[in-house]
């Protein structure tokens, strides 16, 4: 190590995840119960130390899959917290992230293992250090794309009403869409099929299922919803 690097303080890099579900009309947060001082007991986002053959993308991508078992998830960089007191452990520069998953994909097991728990957005616990402002930050991210990215169709199954698609929807801009407008916008968009599936869990007589084509998007306009 030159001279030039010994004559600067070192920090620890960490990132932490806000990550997104959908269920029920809901939109919900994971998070921990830390098992661990400083703040043992409270609840906290999902996170870690980035280690010596890691960026900060493959640090998000490693906790994701150690905790939910996925690894195929949505994600993106939200901000930098380096406020000089935010961890009361050590000096700790963190690297927000937000993820949106399918509740239904996860390994429940291994959310059991790290004490994790889904909960809703709207009645979320006190959170350690400065997590509720990256909560903020994140969903305040996910809100701008929504609108303009076909983003919040990670968040629901393969398969999906138009009923859940506006509740999802309604849910991430925090206001109810008119049903008659969103349906139109839906028909005009080439990329969300209608399939021969029918979902009757809500009725007897059913509702129609669709799907995202992915590859039919990239050929199509650009998405505003």
């Amino acid at each position: 190590m030159t001279l030039y690097y010994q004559d600067h303080p070192r920090f620890y890099l960490a990132i932490d995840c806000t990550i997104f579900g959908f269920s029920d009309g809901e939109l919900s947060l994971l998070l921990l119960k830390r098992n661990f001082e400083p703040a043992m007991g409270e609840w906290s986002l999902p996170g870690g130390f980035v280690q010596e053959n890691e960026n900060t993308d493959a640090a998000a991508r490693r906790v994701l899959a150690e905790l939910t078992g996925l690894e195929d998830v949505f994600m993106e960089q939200v901000a930098t917290f380096s406020d000089i007191q935010r961890d009361p452990g050590e000096r700790v520069v963190s690297v927000a992230y937000y993820a949106l998953l399918n509740v239904g994909g996860y390994d429940p097991e291994l959310l059991q293992h790290h004490n994790a728990r889904w909960m809703n957005i709207n009645v979320l616990p006190p959170l350690i250090f400065d997590h509720t402002e990256m909560v903020r930050q994140a969903r305040e991210l996910m809100k701008q794309k929504a609108g303009t990215e076909p983003i919040g169709f990670n968040l629901l199954p393969k398969l999906f009403t138009l009923t859940q698609l506006q509740s999802l929807y309604e849910t991430i801009y925090g206001e109810p869409l008119d049903k008659r407008n969103f349906r139109k916008r839906i028909a005009e968009m080439d990329y969300i099929e209608k399939t021969d599936r029918i979902d009757k869990t809500g009725s007897r007589r059913g509702a129609a299922l669709y799907q995202f084509n992915e590859k039919a998007y990239w050929k199509a306009p650009k998405f505003k919803l």
